[in-house]
């Protein structure tokens, strides 16, 4: 017989769920870099109108990605997802309206919700269709999907800007309808009916607590390092910080493609932890780089640790988790990156202004140590819900 540590990955529903969620961040950030533009011609919107606008979507995300994972371990994957899609469509087709700068908000802020049910529901429905064996690959790939759908998206939409601002909104309401279309083909893996239904979810479920704290902490690196990297090379003489951002981002996929199965053969812990002071060293060579070949290093080092940190943590929550609460630990686990950007991204912006630009990595370094102290300190579970463990778990709780 055919158990979970050997059957076969469902490829159509990978498609859906990958597809889908590639689809809806398409739609989603094709509007980013046209809104700036659009709300100083539409509605003379000054830098912090700009500013609330553009990243309230992160404020109901941060809220509904619980929620979103409680509702899917209790009504279906599928179910949730593809309500997220329909609502980033629907948020799409409200951009062709006249609305005021306040109407605008509540439209993001819809946009936010839409996005924590898109992706949480997806990525506890990946963890379920995944052999036990493959689940952190599967995880860093499904990461890979969001990334590319960003990617894909505001490079479309700021190349749709030069026919219209309509064309723009067109792309934002049909991707996730596309992205609707493909959720709902794939198939829906069959339910244990003696799994007790899910009871809530929040921030601070106890699988989700100590990886989502590393994971918000892993995530002050980033923050400095898309904020800061161009102008702390400026500001050296060196420039072309947008090449470390692009190796950076280059080496974050292809780490995922080539050693993303490291999390599931190593065990979890041990990759996290190394991951994580992987970052830690990238930064440190970002902030005293000399030249552009060593900024660039950095940034390739810095991707590559930061690329299995997340796959690597969300497996750790996955495996404390009760299969019946896996979605909401997801949920609140991917809320704390939410929290991480929210915090990080002002607390560097005052590092800069009162320290300088290469204080801003130390400190990105700083927390990416104790990222890695926290991921090697967390305790393994008594048991792997719902799986057998592999003999590198078993190895790693045998050393615990």
């Amino acid at each position: 017989m055919t158990d979970i540590t050997t059957r076969a990955v469902p490829r159509l529903a990978l498609v859906g769920v990958f597809g889908g969620l590639f689809a809806g961040y398409l739609g989603l950030t094709a509007v980013i870099p046209v809104l700036p533009g659009f709300l100083r011609d539409r509605h003379g919107g000054g830098d912090l109108v700009i500013g609330l606008v553009v990243t309230v979507t992160a404020v109901t995300a941060l809220l509904v990605r619980p929620i979103a994972g409680a509702l899917a371990d209790r009504y279906g994957h599928r179910t949730v997802m593809l309500t997220g899609a329909l609502v980033l469509a629907a948020g799409g087709l409200l951009y062709f309206l006249p609305l005021a700068v306040p109407a605008l908000v509540a439209v993001r802020l819809l946009l936010g919700a839409g996005e924590a049910a898109l992706f949480t529901a997806g990525a506890v429905w990946t963890v379920a269709l995944a052999p036990h064996h493959r689940r952190g690959q599967l995880i860093g790939l499904y990461g890979m999907s969001m990334w590319g759908g960003i990617s894909a998206g505001t490079f479309l939409g700021a190349t749709l800007q030069q026919v219209s601002y309509a064309a723009v909104w067109a792309l934002a309401a049909a991707a996730p309808l596309l992205a609707a279309a493909l959720v709902a083909m794939a198939p829906v893996p069959p339910r244990d009916p003696a799994a007790a239904p899910a009871k809530g979810g929040g921030l601070l479920l106890r699988p989700a607590l100590l990886p989502g704290t590393a994971l918000a902490l892993g995530a002050a690196g980033y923050a400095g390092l898309a904020a800061f990297v161009v102008l702390h090379l400026d500001a050296r003489g060196i420039g072309s910080g947008v090449v470390v951002l692009s190796c950076f981002s280059a080496v974050y996929a292809l780490t995922r493609l080539v050693i993303g199965h490291l999390p599931d053969k190593l065990g979890p812990r041990r990759v996290a932890a190394w991951s994580a002071a992987g970052e830690a060293v990238g930064l440190v060579i970002v902030a005293l780089a000399p030249n552009l070949p060593v900024a660039v290093l950095g940034g390739v080092v810095t991707g590559v640790g930061f690329s299995l940190l997340h796959p690597s943590l969300a497996l750790m929550v996955m495996n404390r988790a009760d299969p019946a609460r896996q979605g909401a630990a997801i949920g609140a686990y991917t809320s704390f990156w939410d929290l991480g950007l929210a915090v990080w991204g002002p607390v560097a912006g005052l590092v800069a202004a009162t320290l300088n630009y290469p204080a801003v990595f130390g400190v990105g370094a700083v927390c990416a140590v104790a990222a890695a102290v926290m991921a090697a300190w967390i305790g393994r579970p008594a048991a792997d819900p719902g799986a057998a463990r592999s003999g590198t778990e078993a190895t790693e709780a045998r050393a615990t």
